[in-house]
């Protein structure tokens, strides 16, 4: 059911992790050396940073795709997700029009392979590995999160996510891929690059967070709210959708990172 949310304050963790200190490793090159060394693009772009607790064991850890519209944007370590006690994977990816769809969504996946593949090292739980990012971030997310073609290259089954939370992602075809086949970004369409395209029961729970509906970026909030109707129509159990009154595309982000957060401990009490 949605639910639209006037004011937020959530409170999720207690003081203690506030005095957690933690360690940060920056641009980490998640494709392997050979393909690094086949494209100086993916060397440039593919990379990431992991910012994870000192001397804790099994943390949960969100790995987090930048905005931008795909063809802008750095990976970034959000404030909001800062001092939480989580890890959180900082990704950047390639960008249109120097590649083209479907290249940015192999980098989202190949990151996300390199996170179940590396961070037991770290001292991360890889059944509590989350799936998010803002707006373009949001839409590379749940397309790794719901097509199971890109993560089974890696021998992963998109299943092991432990959630998939985009914040004012694109549900049907980003603009950005739409662009780039000489399509307007008012003409909507859902085909092999939208989430819609891939809707399934069996799929991890999905928090879908928007602005405010009347504030957000063109129909942002009307795809989110159709994709959630249709994986519970599919017979999904587990899709939440919340919209965040009086914010717009932009500033939704802020208040959403207390929901993202809840939604990890929620899962985190299921898995116990």
């Amino acid at each position: 059911m949605k639910r639209i949310l006037v004011f937020l304050i959530i409170t999720l963790f207690s003081a203690s992790f506030f005095s957690q200190e933690y360690n940060i490793v920056s641009n980490i090159h998640y494709y392997d050396e050979k393909v690094n060394n086949s494209d100086a693009y993916i060397n440039e772009r593919c990379i990431l940073d992991v910012y994870v607790p000192k001397n804790v064991k099994n943390f949960p850890t969100v790995i987090w795709f930048h905005g931008g519209g795909i063809t802008g944007g750095q990976k970034e370590i959000p404030e909001g997700l800062k001092n939480k006690g989580i890890a959180v994977i900082g990704v950047n990816y390639r960008l249109s029009p120097k590649v083209n769809a479907p290249k940015y969504i192999e980098d989202a996946a190949a990151a996300t392979a390199w996170v179940f593949k590396n961070i037991k090292n770290y001292g991360g739980r890889r059944d509590m590995v989350f799936i998010s990012g803002h707006s373009a971030g949001g839409y590379l997310a749940i397309m790794v999160g719901l097509n199971k073609m890109y993560l089974n290259q890696y021998g992963i089954d998109t299943n092991t996510l432990a959630g998939i939370i985009p914040f004012s992602g694109q549900m049907i075809s980003h603009f950005t891929t739409r662009k780039e086949k000489g399509i307007d970004e008012l003409d909507a369409r859902i085909d092999e690059m939208a989430p819609l395209h891939f809707i399934r029961a069996d799929a991890p729970p999905l928090l879908l967070i928007t602005g405010d509906r009347e504030k957000e970026l063109l129909g942002r909030y009307e795809e989110n709210a159709y994709m959630a109707r249709m994986m519970k129509l599919k017979g999904h159990k587990e899709t939440t959708l919340y919209e965040l009154q009086g914010f717009g595309h932009g500033g939704m982000a802020q208040p959403a990172f207390p929901l993202l957060l809840n939604e990890i401990k929620r899962v985190e009490k299921l898995k116990k």
